[in-house]
């Protein structure tokens, strides 16, 4: 085993101290709360309040189970020394020293478990996602990458059976993409590639550069999860909506028929559009799914930053050094700068091929998280 490695299980296996053992005792005590409540008939009147409350209790559920346990186990343990101190009778004392052994490895176990419970219920989400591809610095080679990076990700999500829908695009003359915001569905998607958001930086030649020199030009990709139906709830007088004439080729009809859509969340200020299709009707229909996207996001980094959990920023600013990864062309080199991890299958990468990396970053953050436990 790798001293890091060892490191890990070592800490995972240490009794529940500190800070965790507060906040579980924290915990324990708001479940035994939910518990009284939800036993209460009059809670039954409010169901919305109710159906919060329920989710909450089962959230919560497996963990308590298992901090009860260690606690139990604890209990134990602690009998058991003071029978080994005082003890006269020796065939009392020896299973004690027995019953000792086996109550220390219990506790090592269960301490693990809660642990990794604990980092389990830390991953949010997991599934539908939204992704904003964006050109930064470098003009029309920014949106060609900003092409091959969406292919990219298209080809992930081919081999792993996900759909892909494309919610709105602005395209270049050379066929890249000034932005594109597209939908990713599939078990695990968000889980998977929540570590893309950031800069990503290219360095290569560009098809339209005739003397050969290198390149170098920025995208930024935002990874959102995307929000249920009942997580986010919207009023309508919070909403501004503006229709106007959509731009871009299309043909008369787009040009004269208001069908393009601007919402604006005034509480939040958060502003979206959607021009893509004929119908206002559907354009309105994205564009809410969208907002309600945005402001989840904007909920869960307010809520990480109040639990000074917020570790990453979600996108850069699009200049050539405000950069996560690195995709090197002439060298074959793929460059992730948060976890300073170099390969050398770019053209494999481009292709799909993004497991090693992915799977990198997932055991740095589990580190990350481990040590914040």
């Amino acid at each position: 085993m790798a001293a890091a490695e060892k490191d890990t299980a070592d800490f995972l296996d240490k009794p529940l101290e500190g800070q965790l053992s507060e906040r579980l005792q924290a915990l324990e005590a708001r479940f035994v709360e939910l518990e009284r409540l939800i036993a209460d008939p009059d809670q039954q009147s409010d169901r919305s309040r109710f159906q919060e409350m329920l989710q909450e209790h089962g959230s919560v559920a497996v963990l308590v189970g298992l901090y009860r346990e260690y606690c139990k186990t604890m209990r134990d343990l602690e009998e058991t020394r003071t029978i080994i101190e005082g003890g006269e009778d020796a065939d009392l004392l020896e299973l004690a020293k027995l019953e000792l052994e086996d109550l220390a490895a219990n506790q090592t176990t269960q301490a693990r478990a809660v642990r990794m419970k604990i980092l389990d219920q830390q991953v949010e989400g997991g599934d539908d996602c939204i992704f904003e591809v964006r050109a930064g610095t470098g003009g029309d080679e920014a949106a060609l990458f900003a092409s091959d990076v969406f292919k990219m990700y298209s080809l992930y999500a081919e081999k792993r059976r996900w759909k892909i829908e494309i919610l709105s695009e602005s395209t270049t003359a050379l066929g890249g993409y000034k932005e594109i915001t597209f939908a990713m569905r599939g078990k695990g998607a968000f889980s998977q590639l929540c570590f893309e958001s950031g800069g990503h930086r290219v360095q290569r030649v560009p098809s339209t550069e005739a003397q050969g020199r290198i390149h170098t030009s920025a995208i930024t990709v935002a990874v959102l999860q995307e929000a249920e139906e009942a997580e986010i709830q919207i009023e309508d007088k919070d909403l501004r909506i503006d229709t106007f004439c959509a731009s871009g080729p299309g043909g008369q009809s787009v040009n004269k028929t208001s069908s393009a859509v601007r919402i604006t969340h005034v509480p939040t200020g958060v502003v979206v559009s959607m021009q893509d299709e004929k119908s206002q009707h559907r354009n309105r229909d994205k564009a809410m799914r969208l907002l309600k996207t945005r402001l989840k996001e904007l909920q869960d980094r307010q809520k990480r930053e109040e639990e000074d959990a917020l570790r990453r920023s979600l996108i850069g600013s699009g200049d050539r050094s405000d950069r996560i990864r690195t995709y090197n062309f002439p060298q074959n080199r793929i460059t992730d700068h948060r976890i300073n991890c170099t390969l050398y299958n770019l053209d494999r990468f481009m292709l799909g091929d993004l497991d090693e990396m992915i799977e990198r970053l997932d055991a740095h953050d589990r580190e990350e998280r481990i040590q914040a436990l």
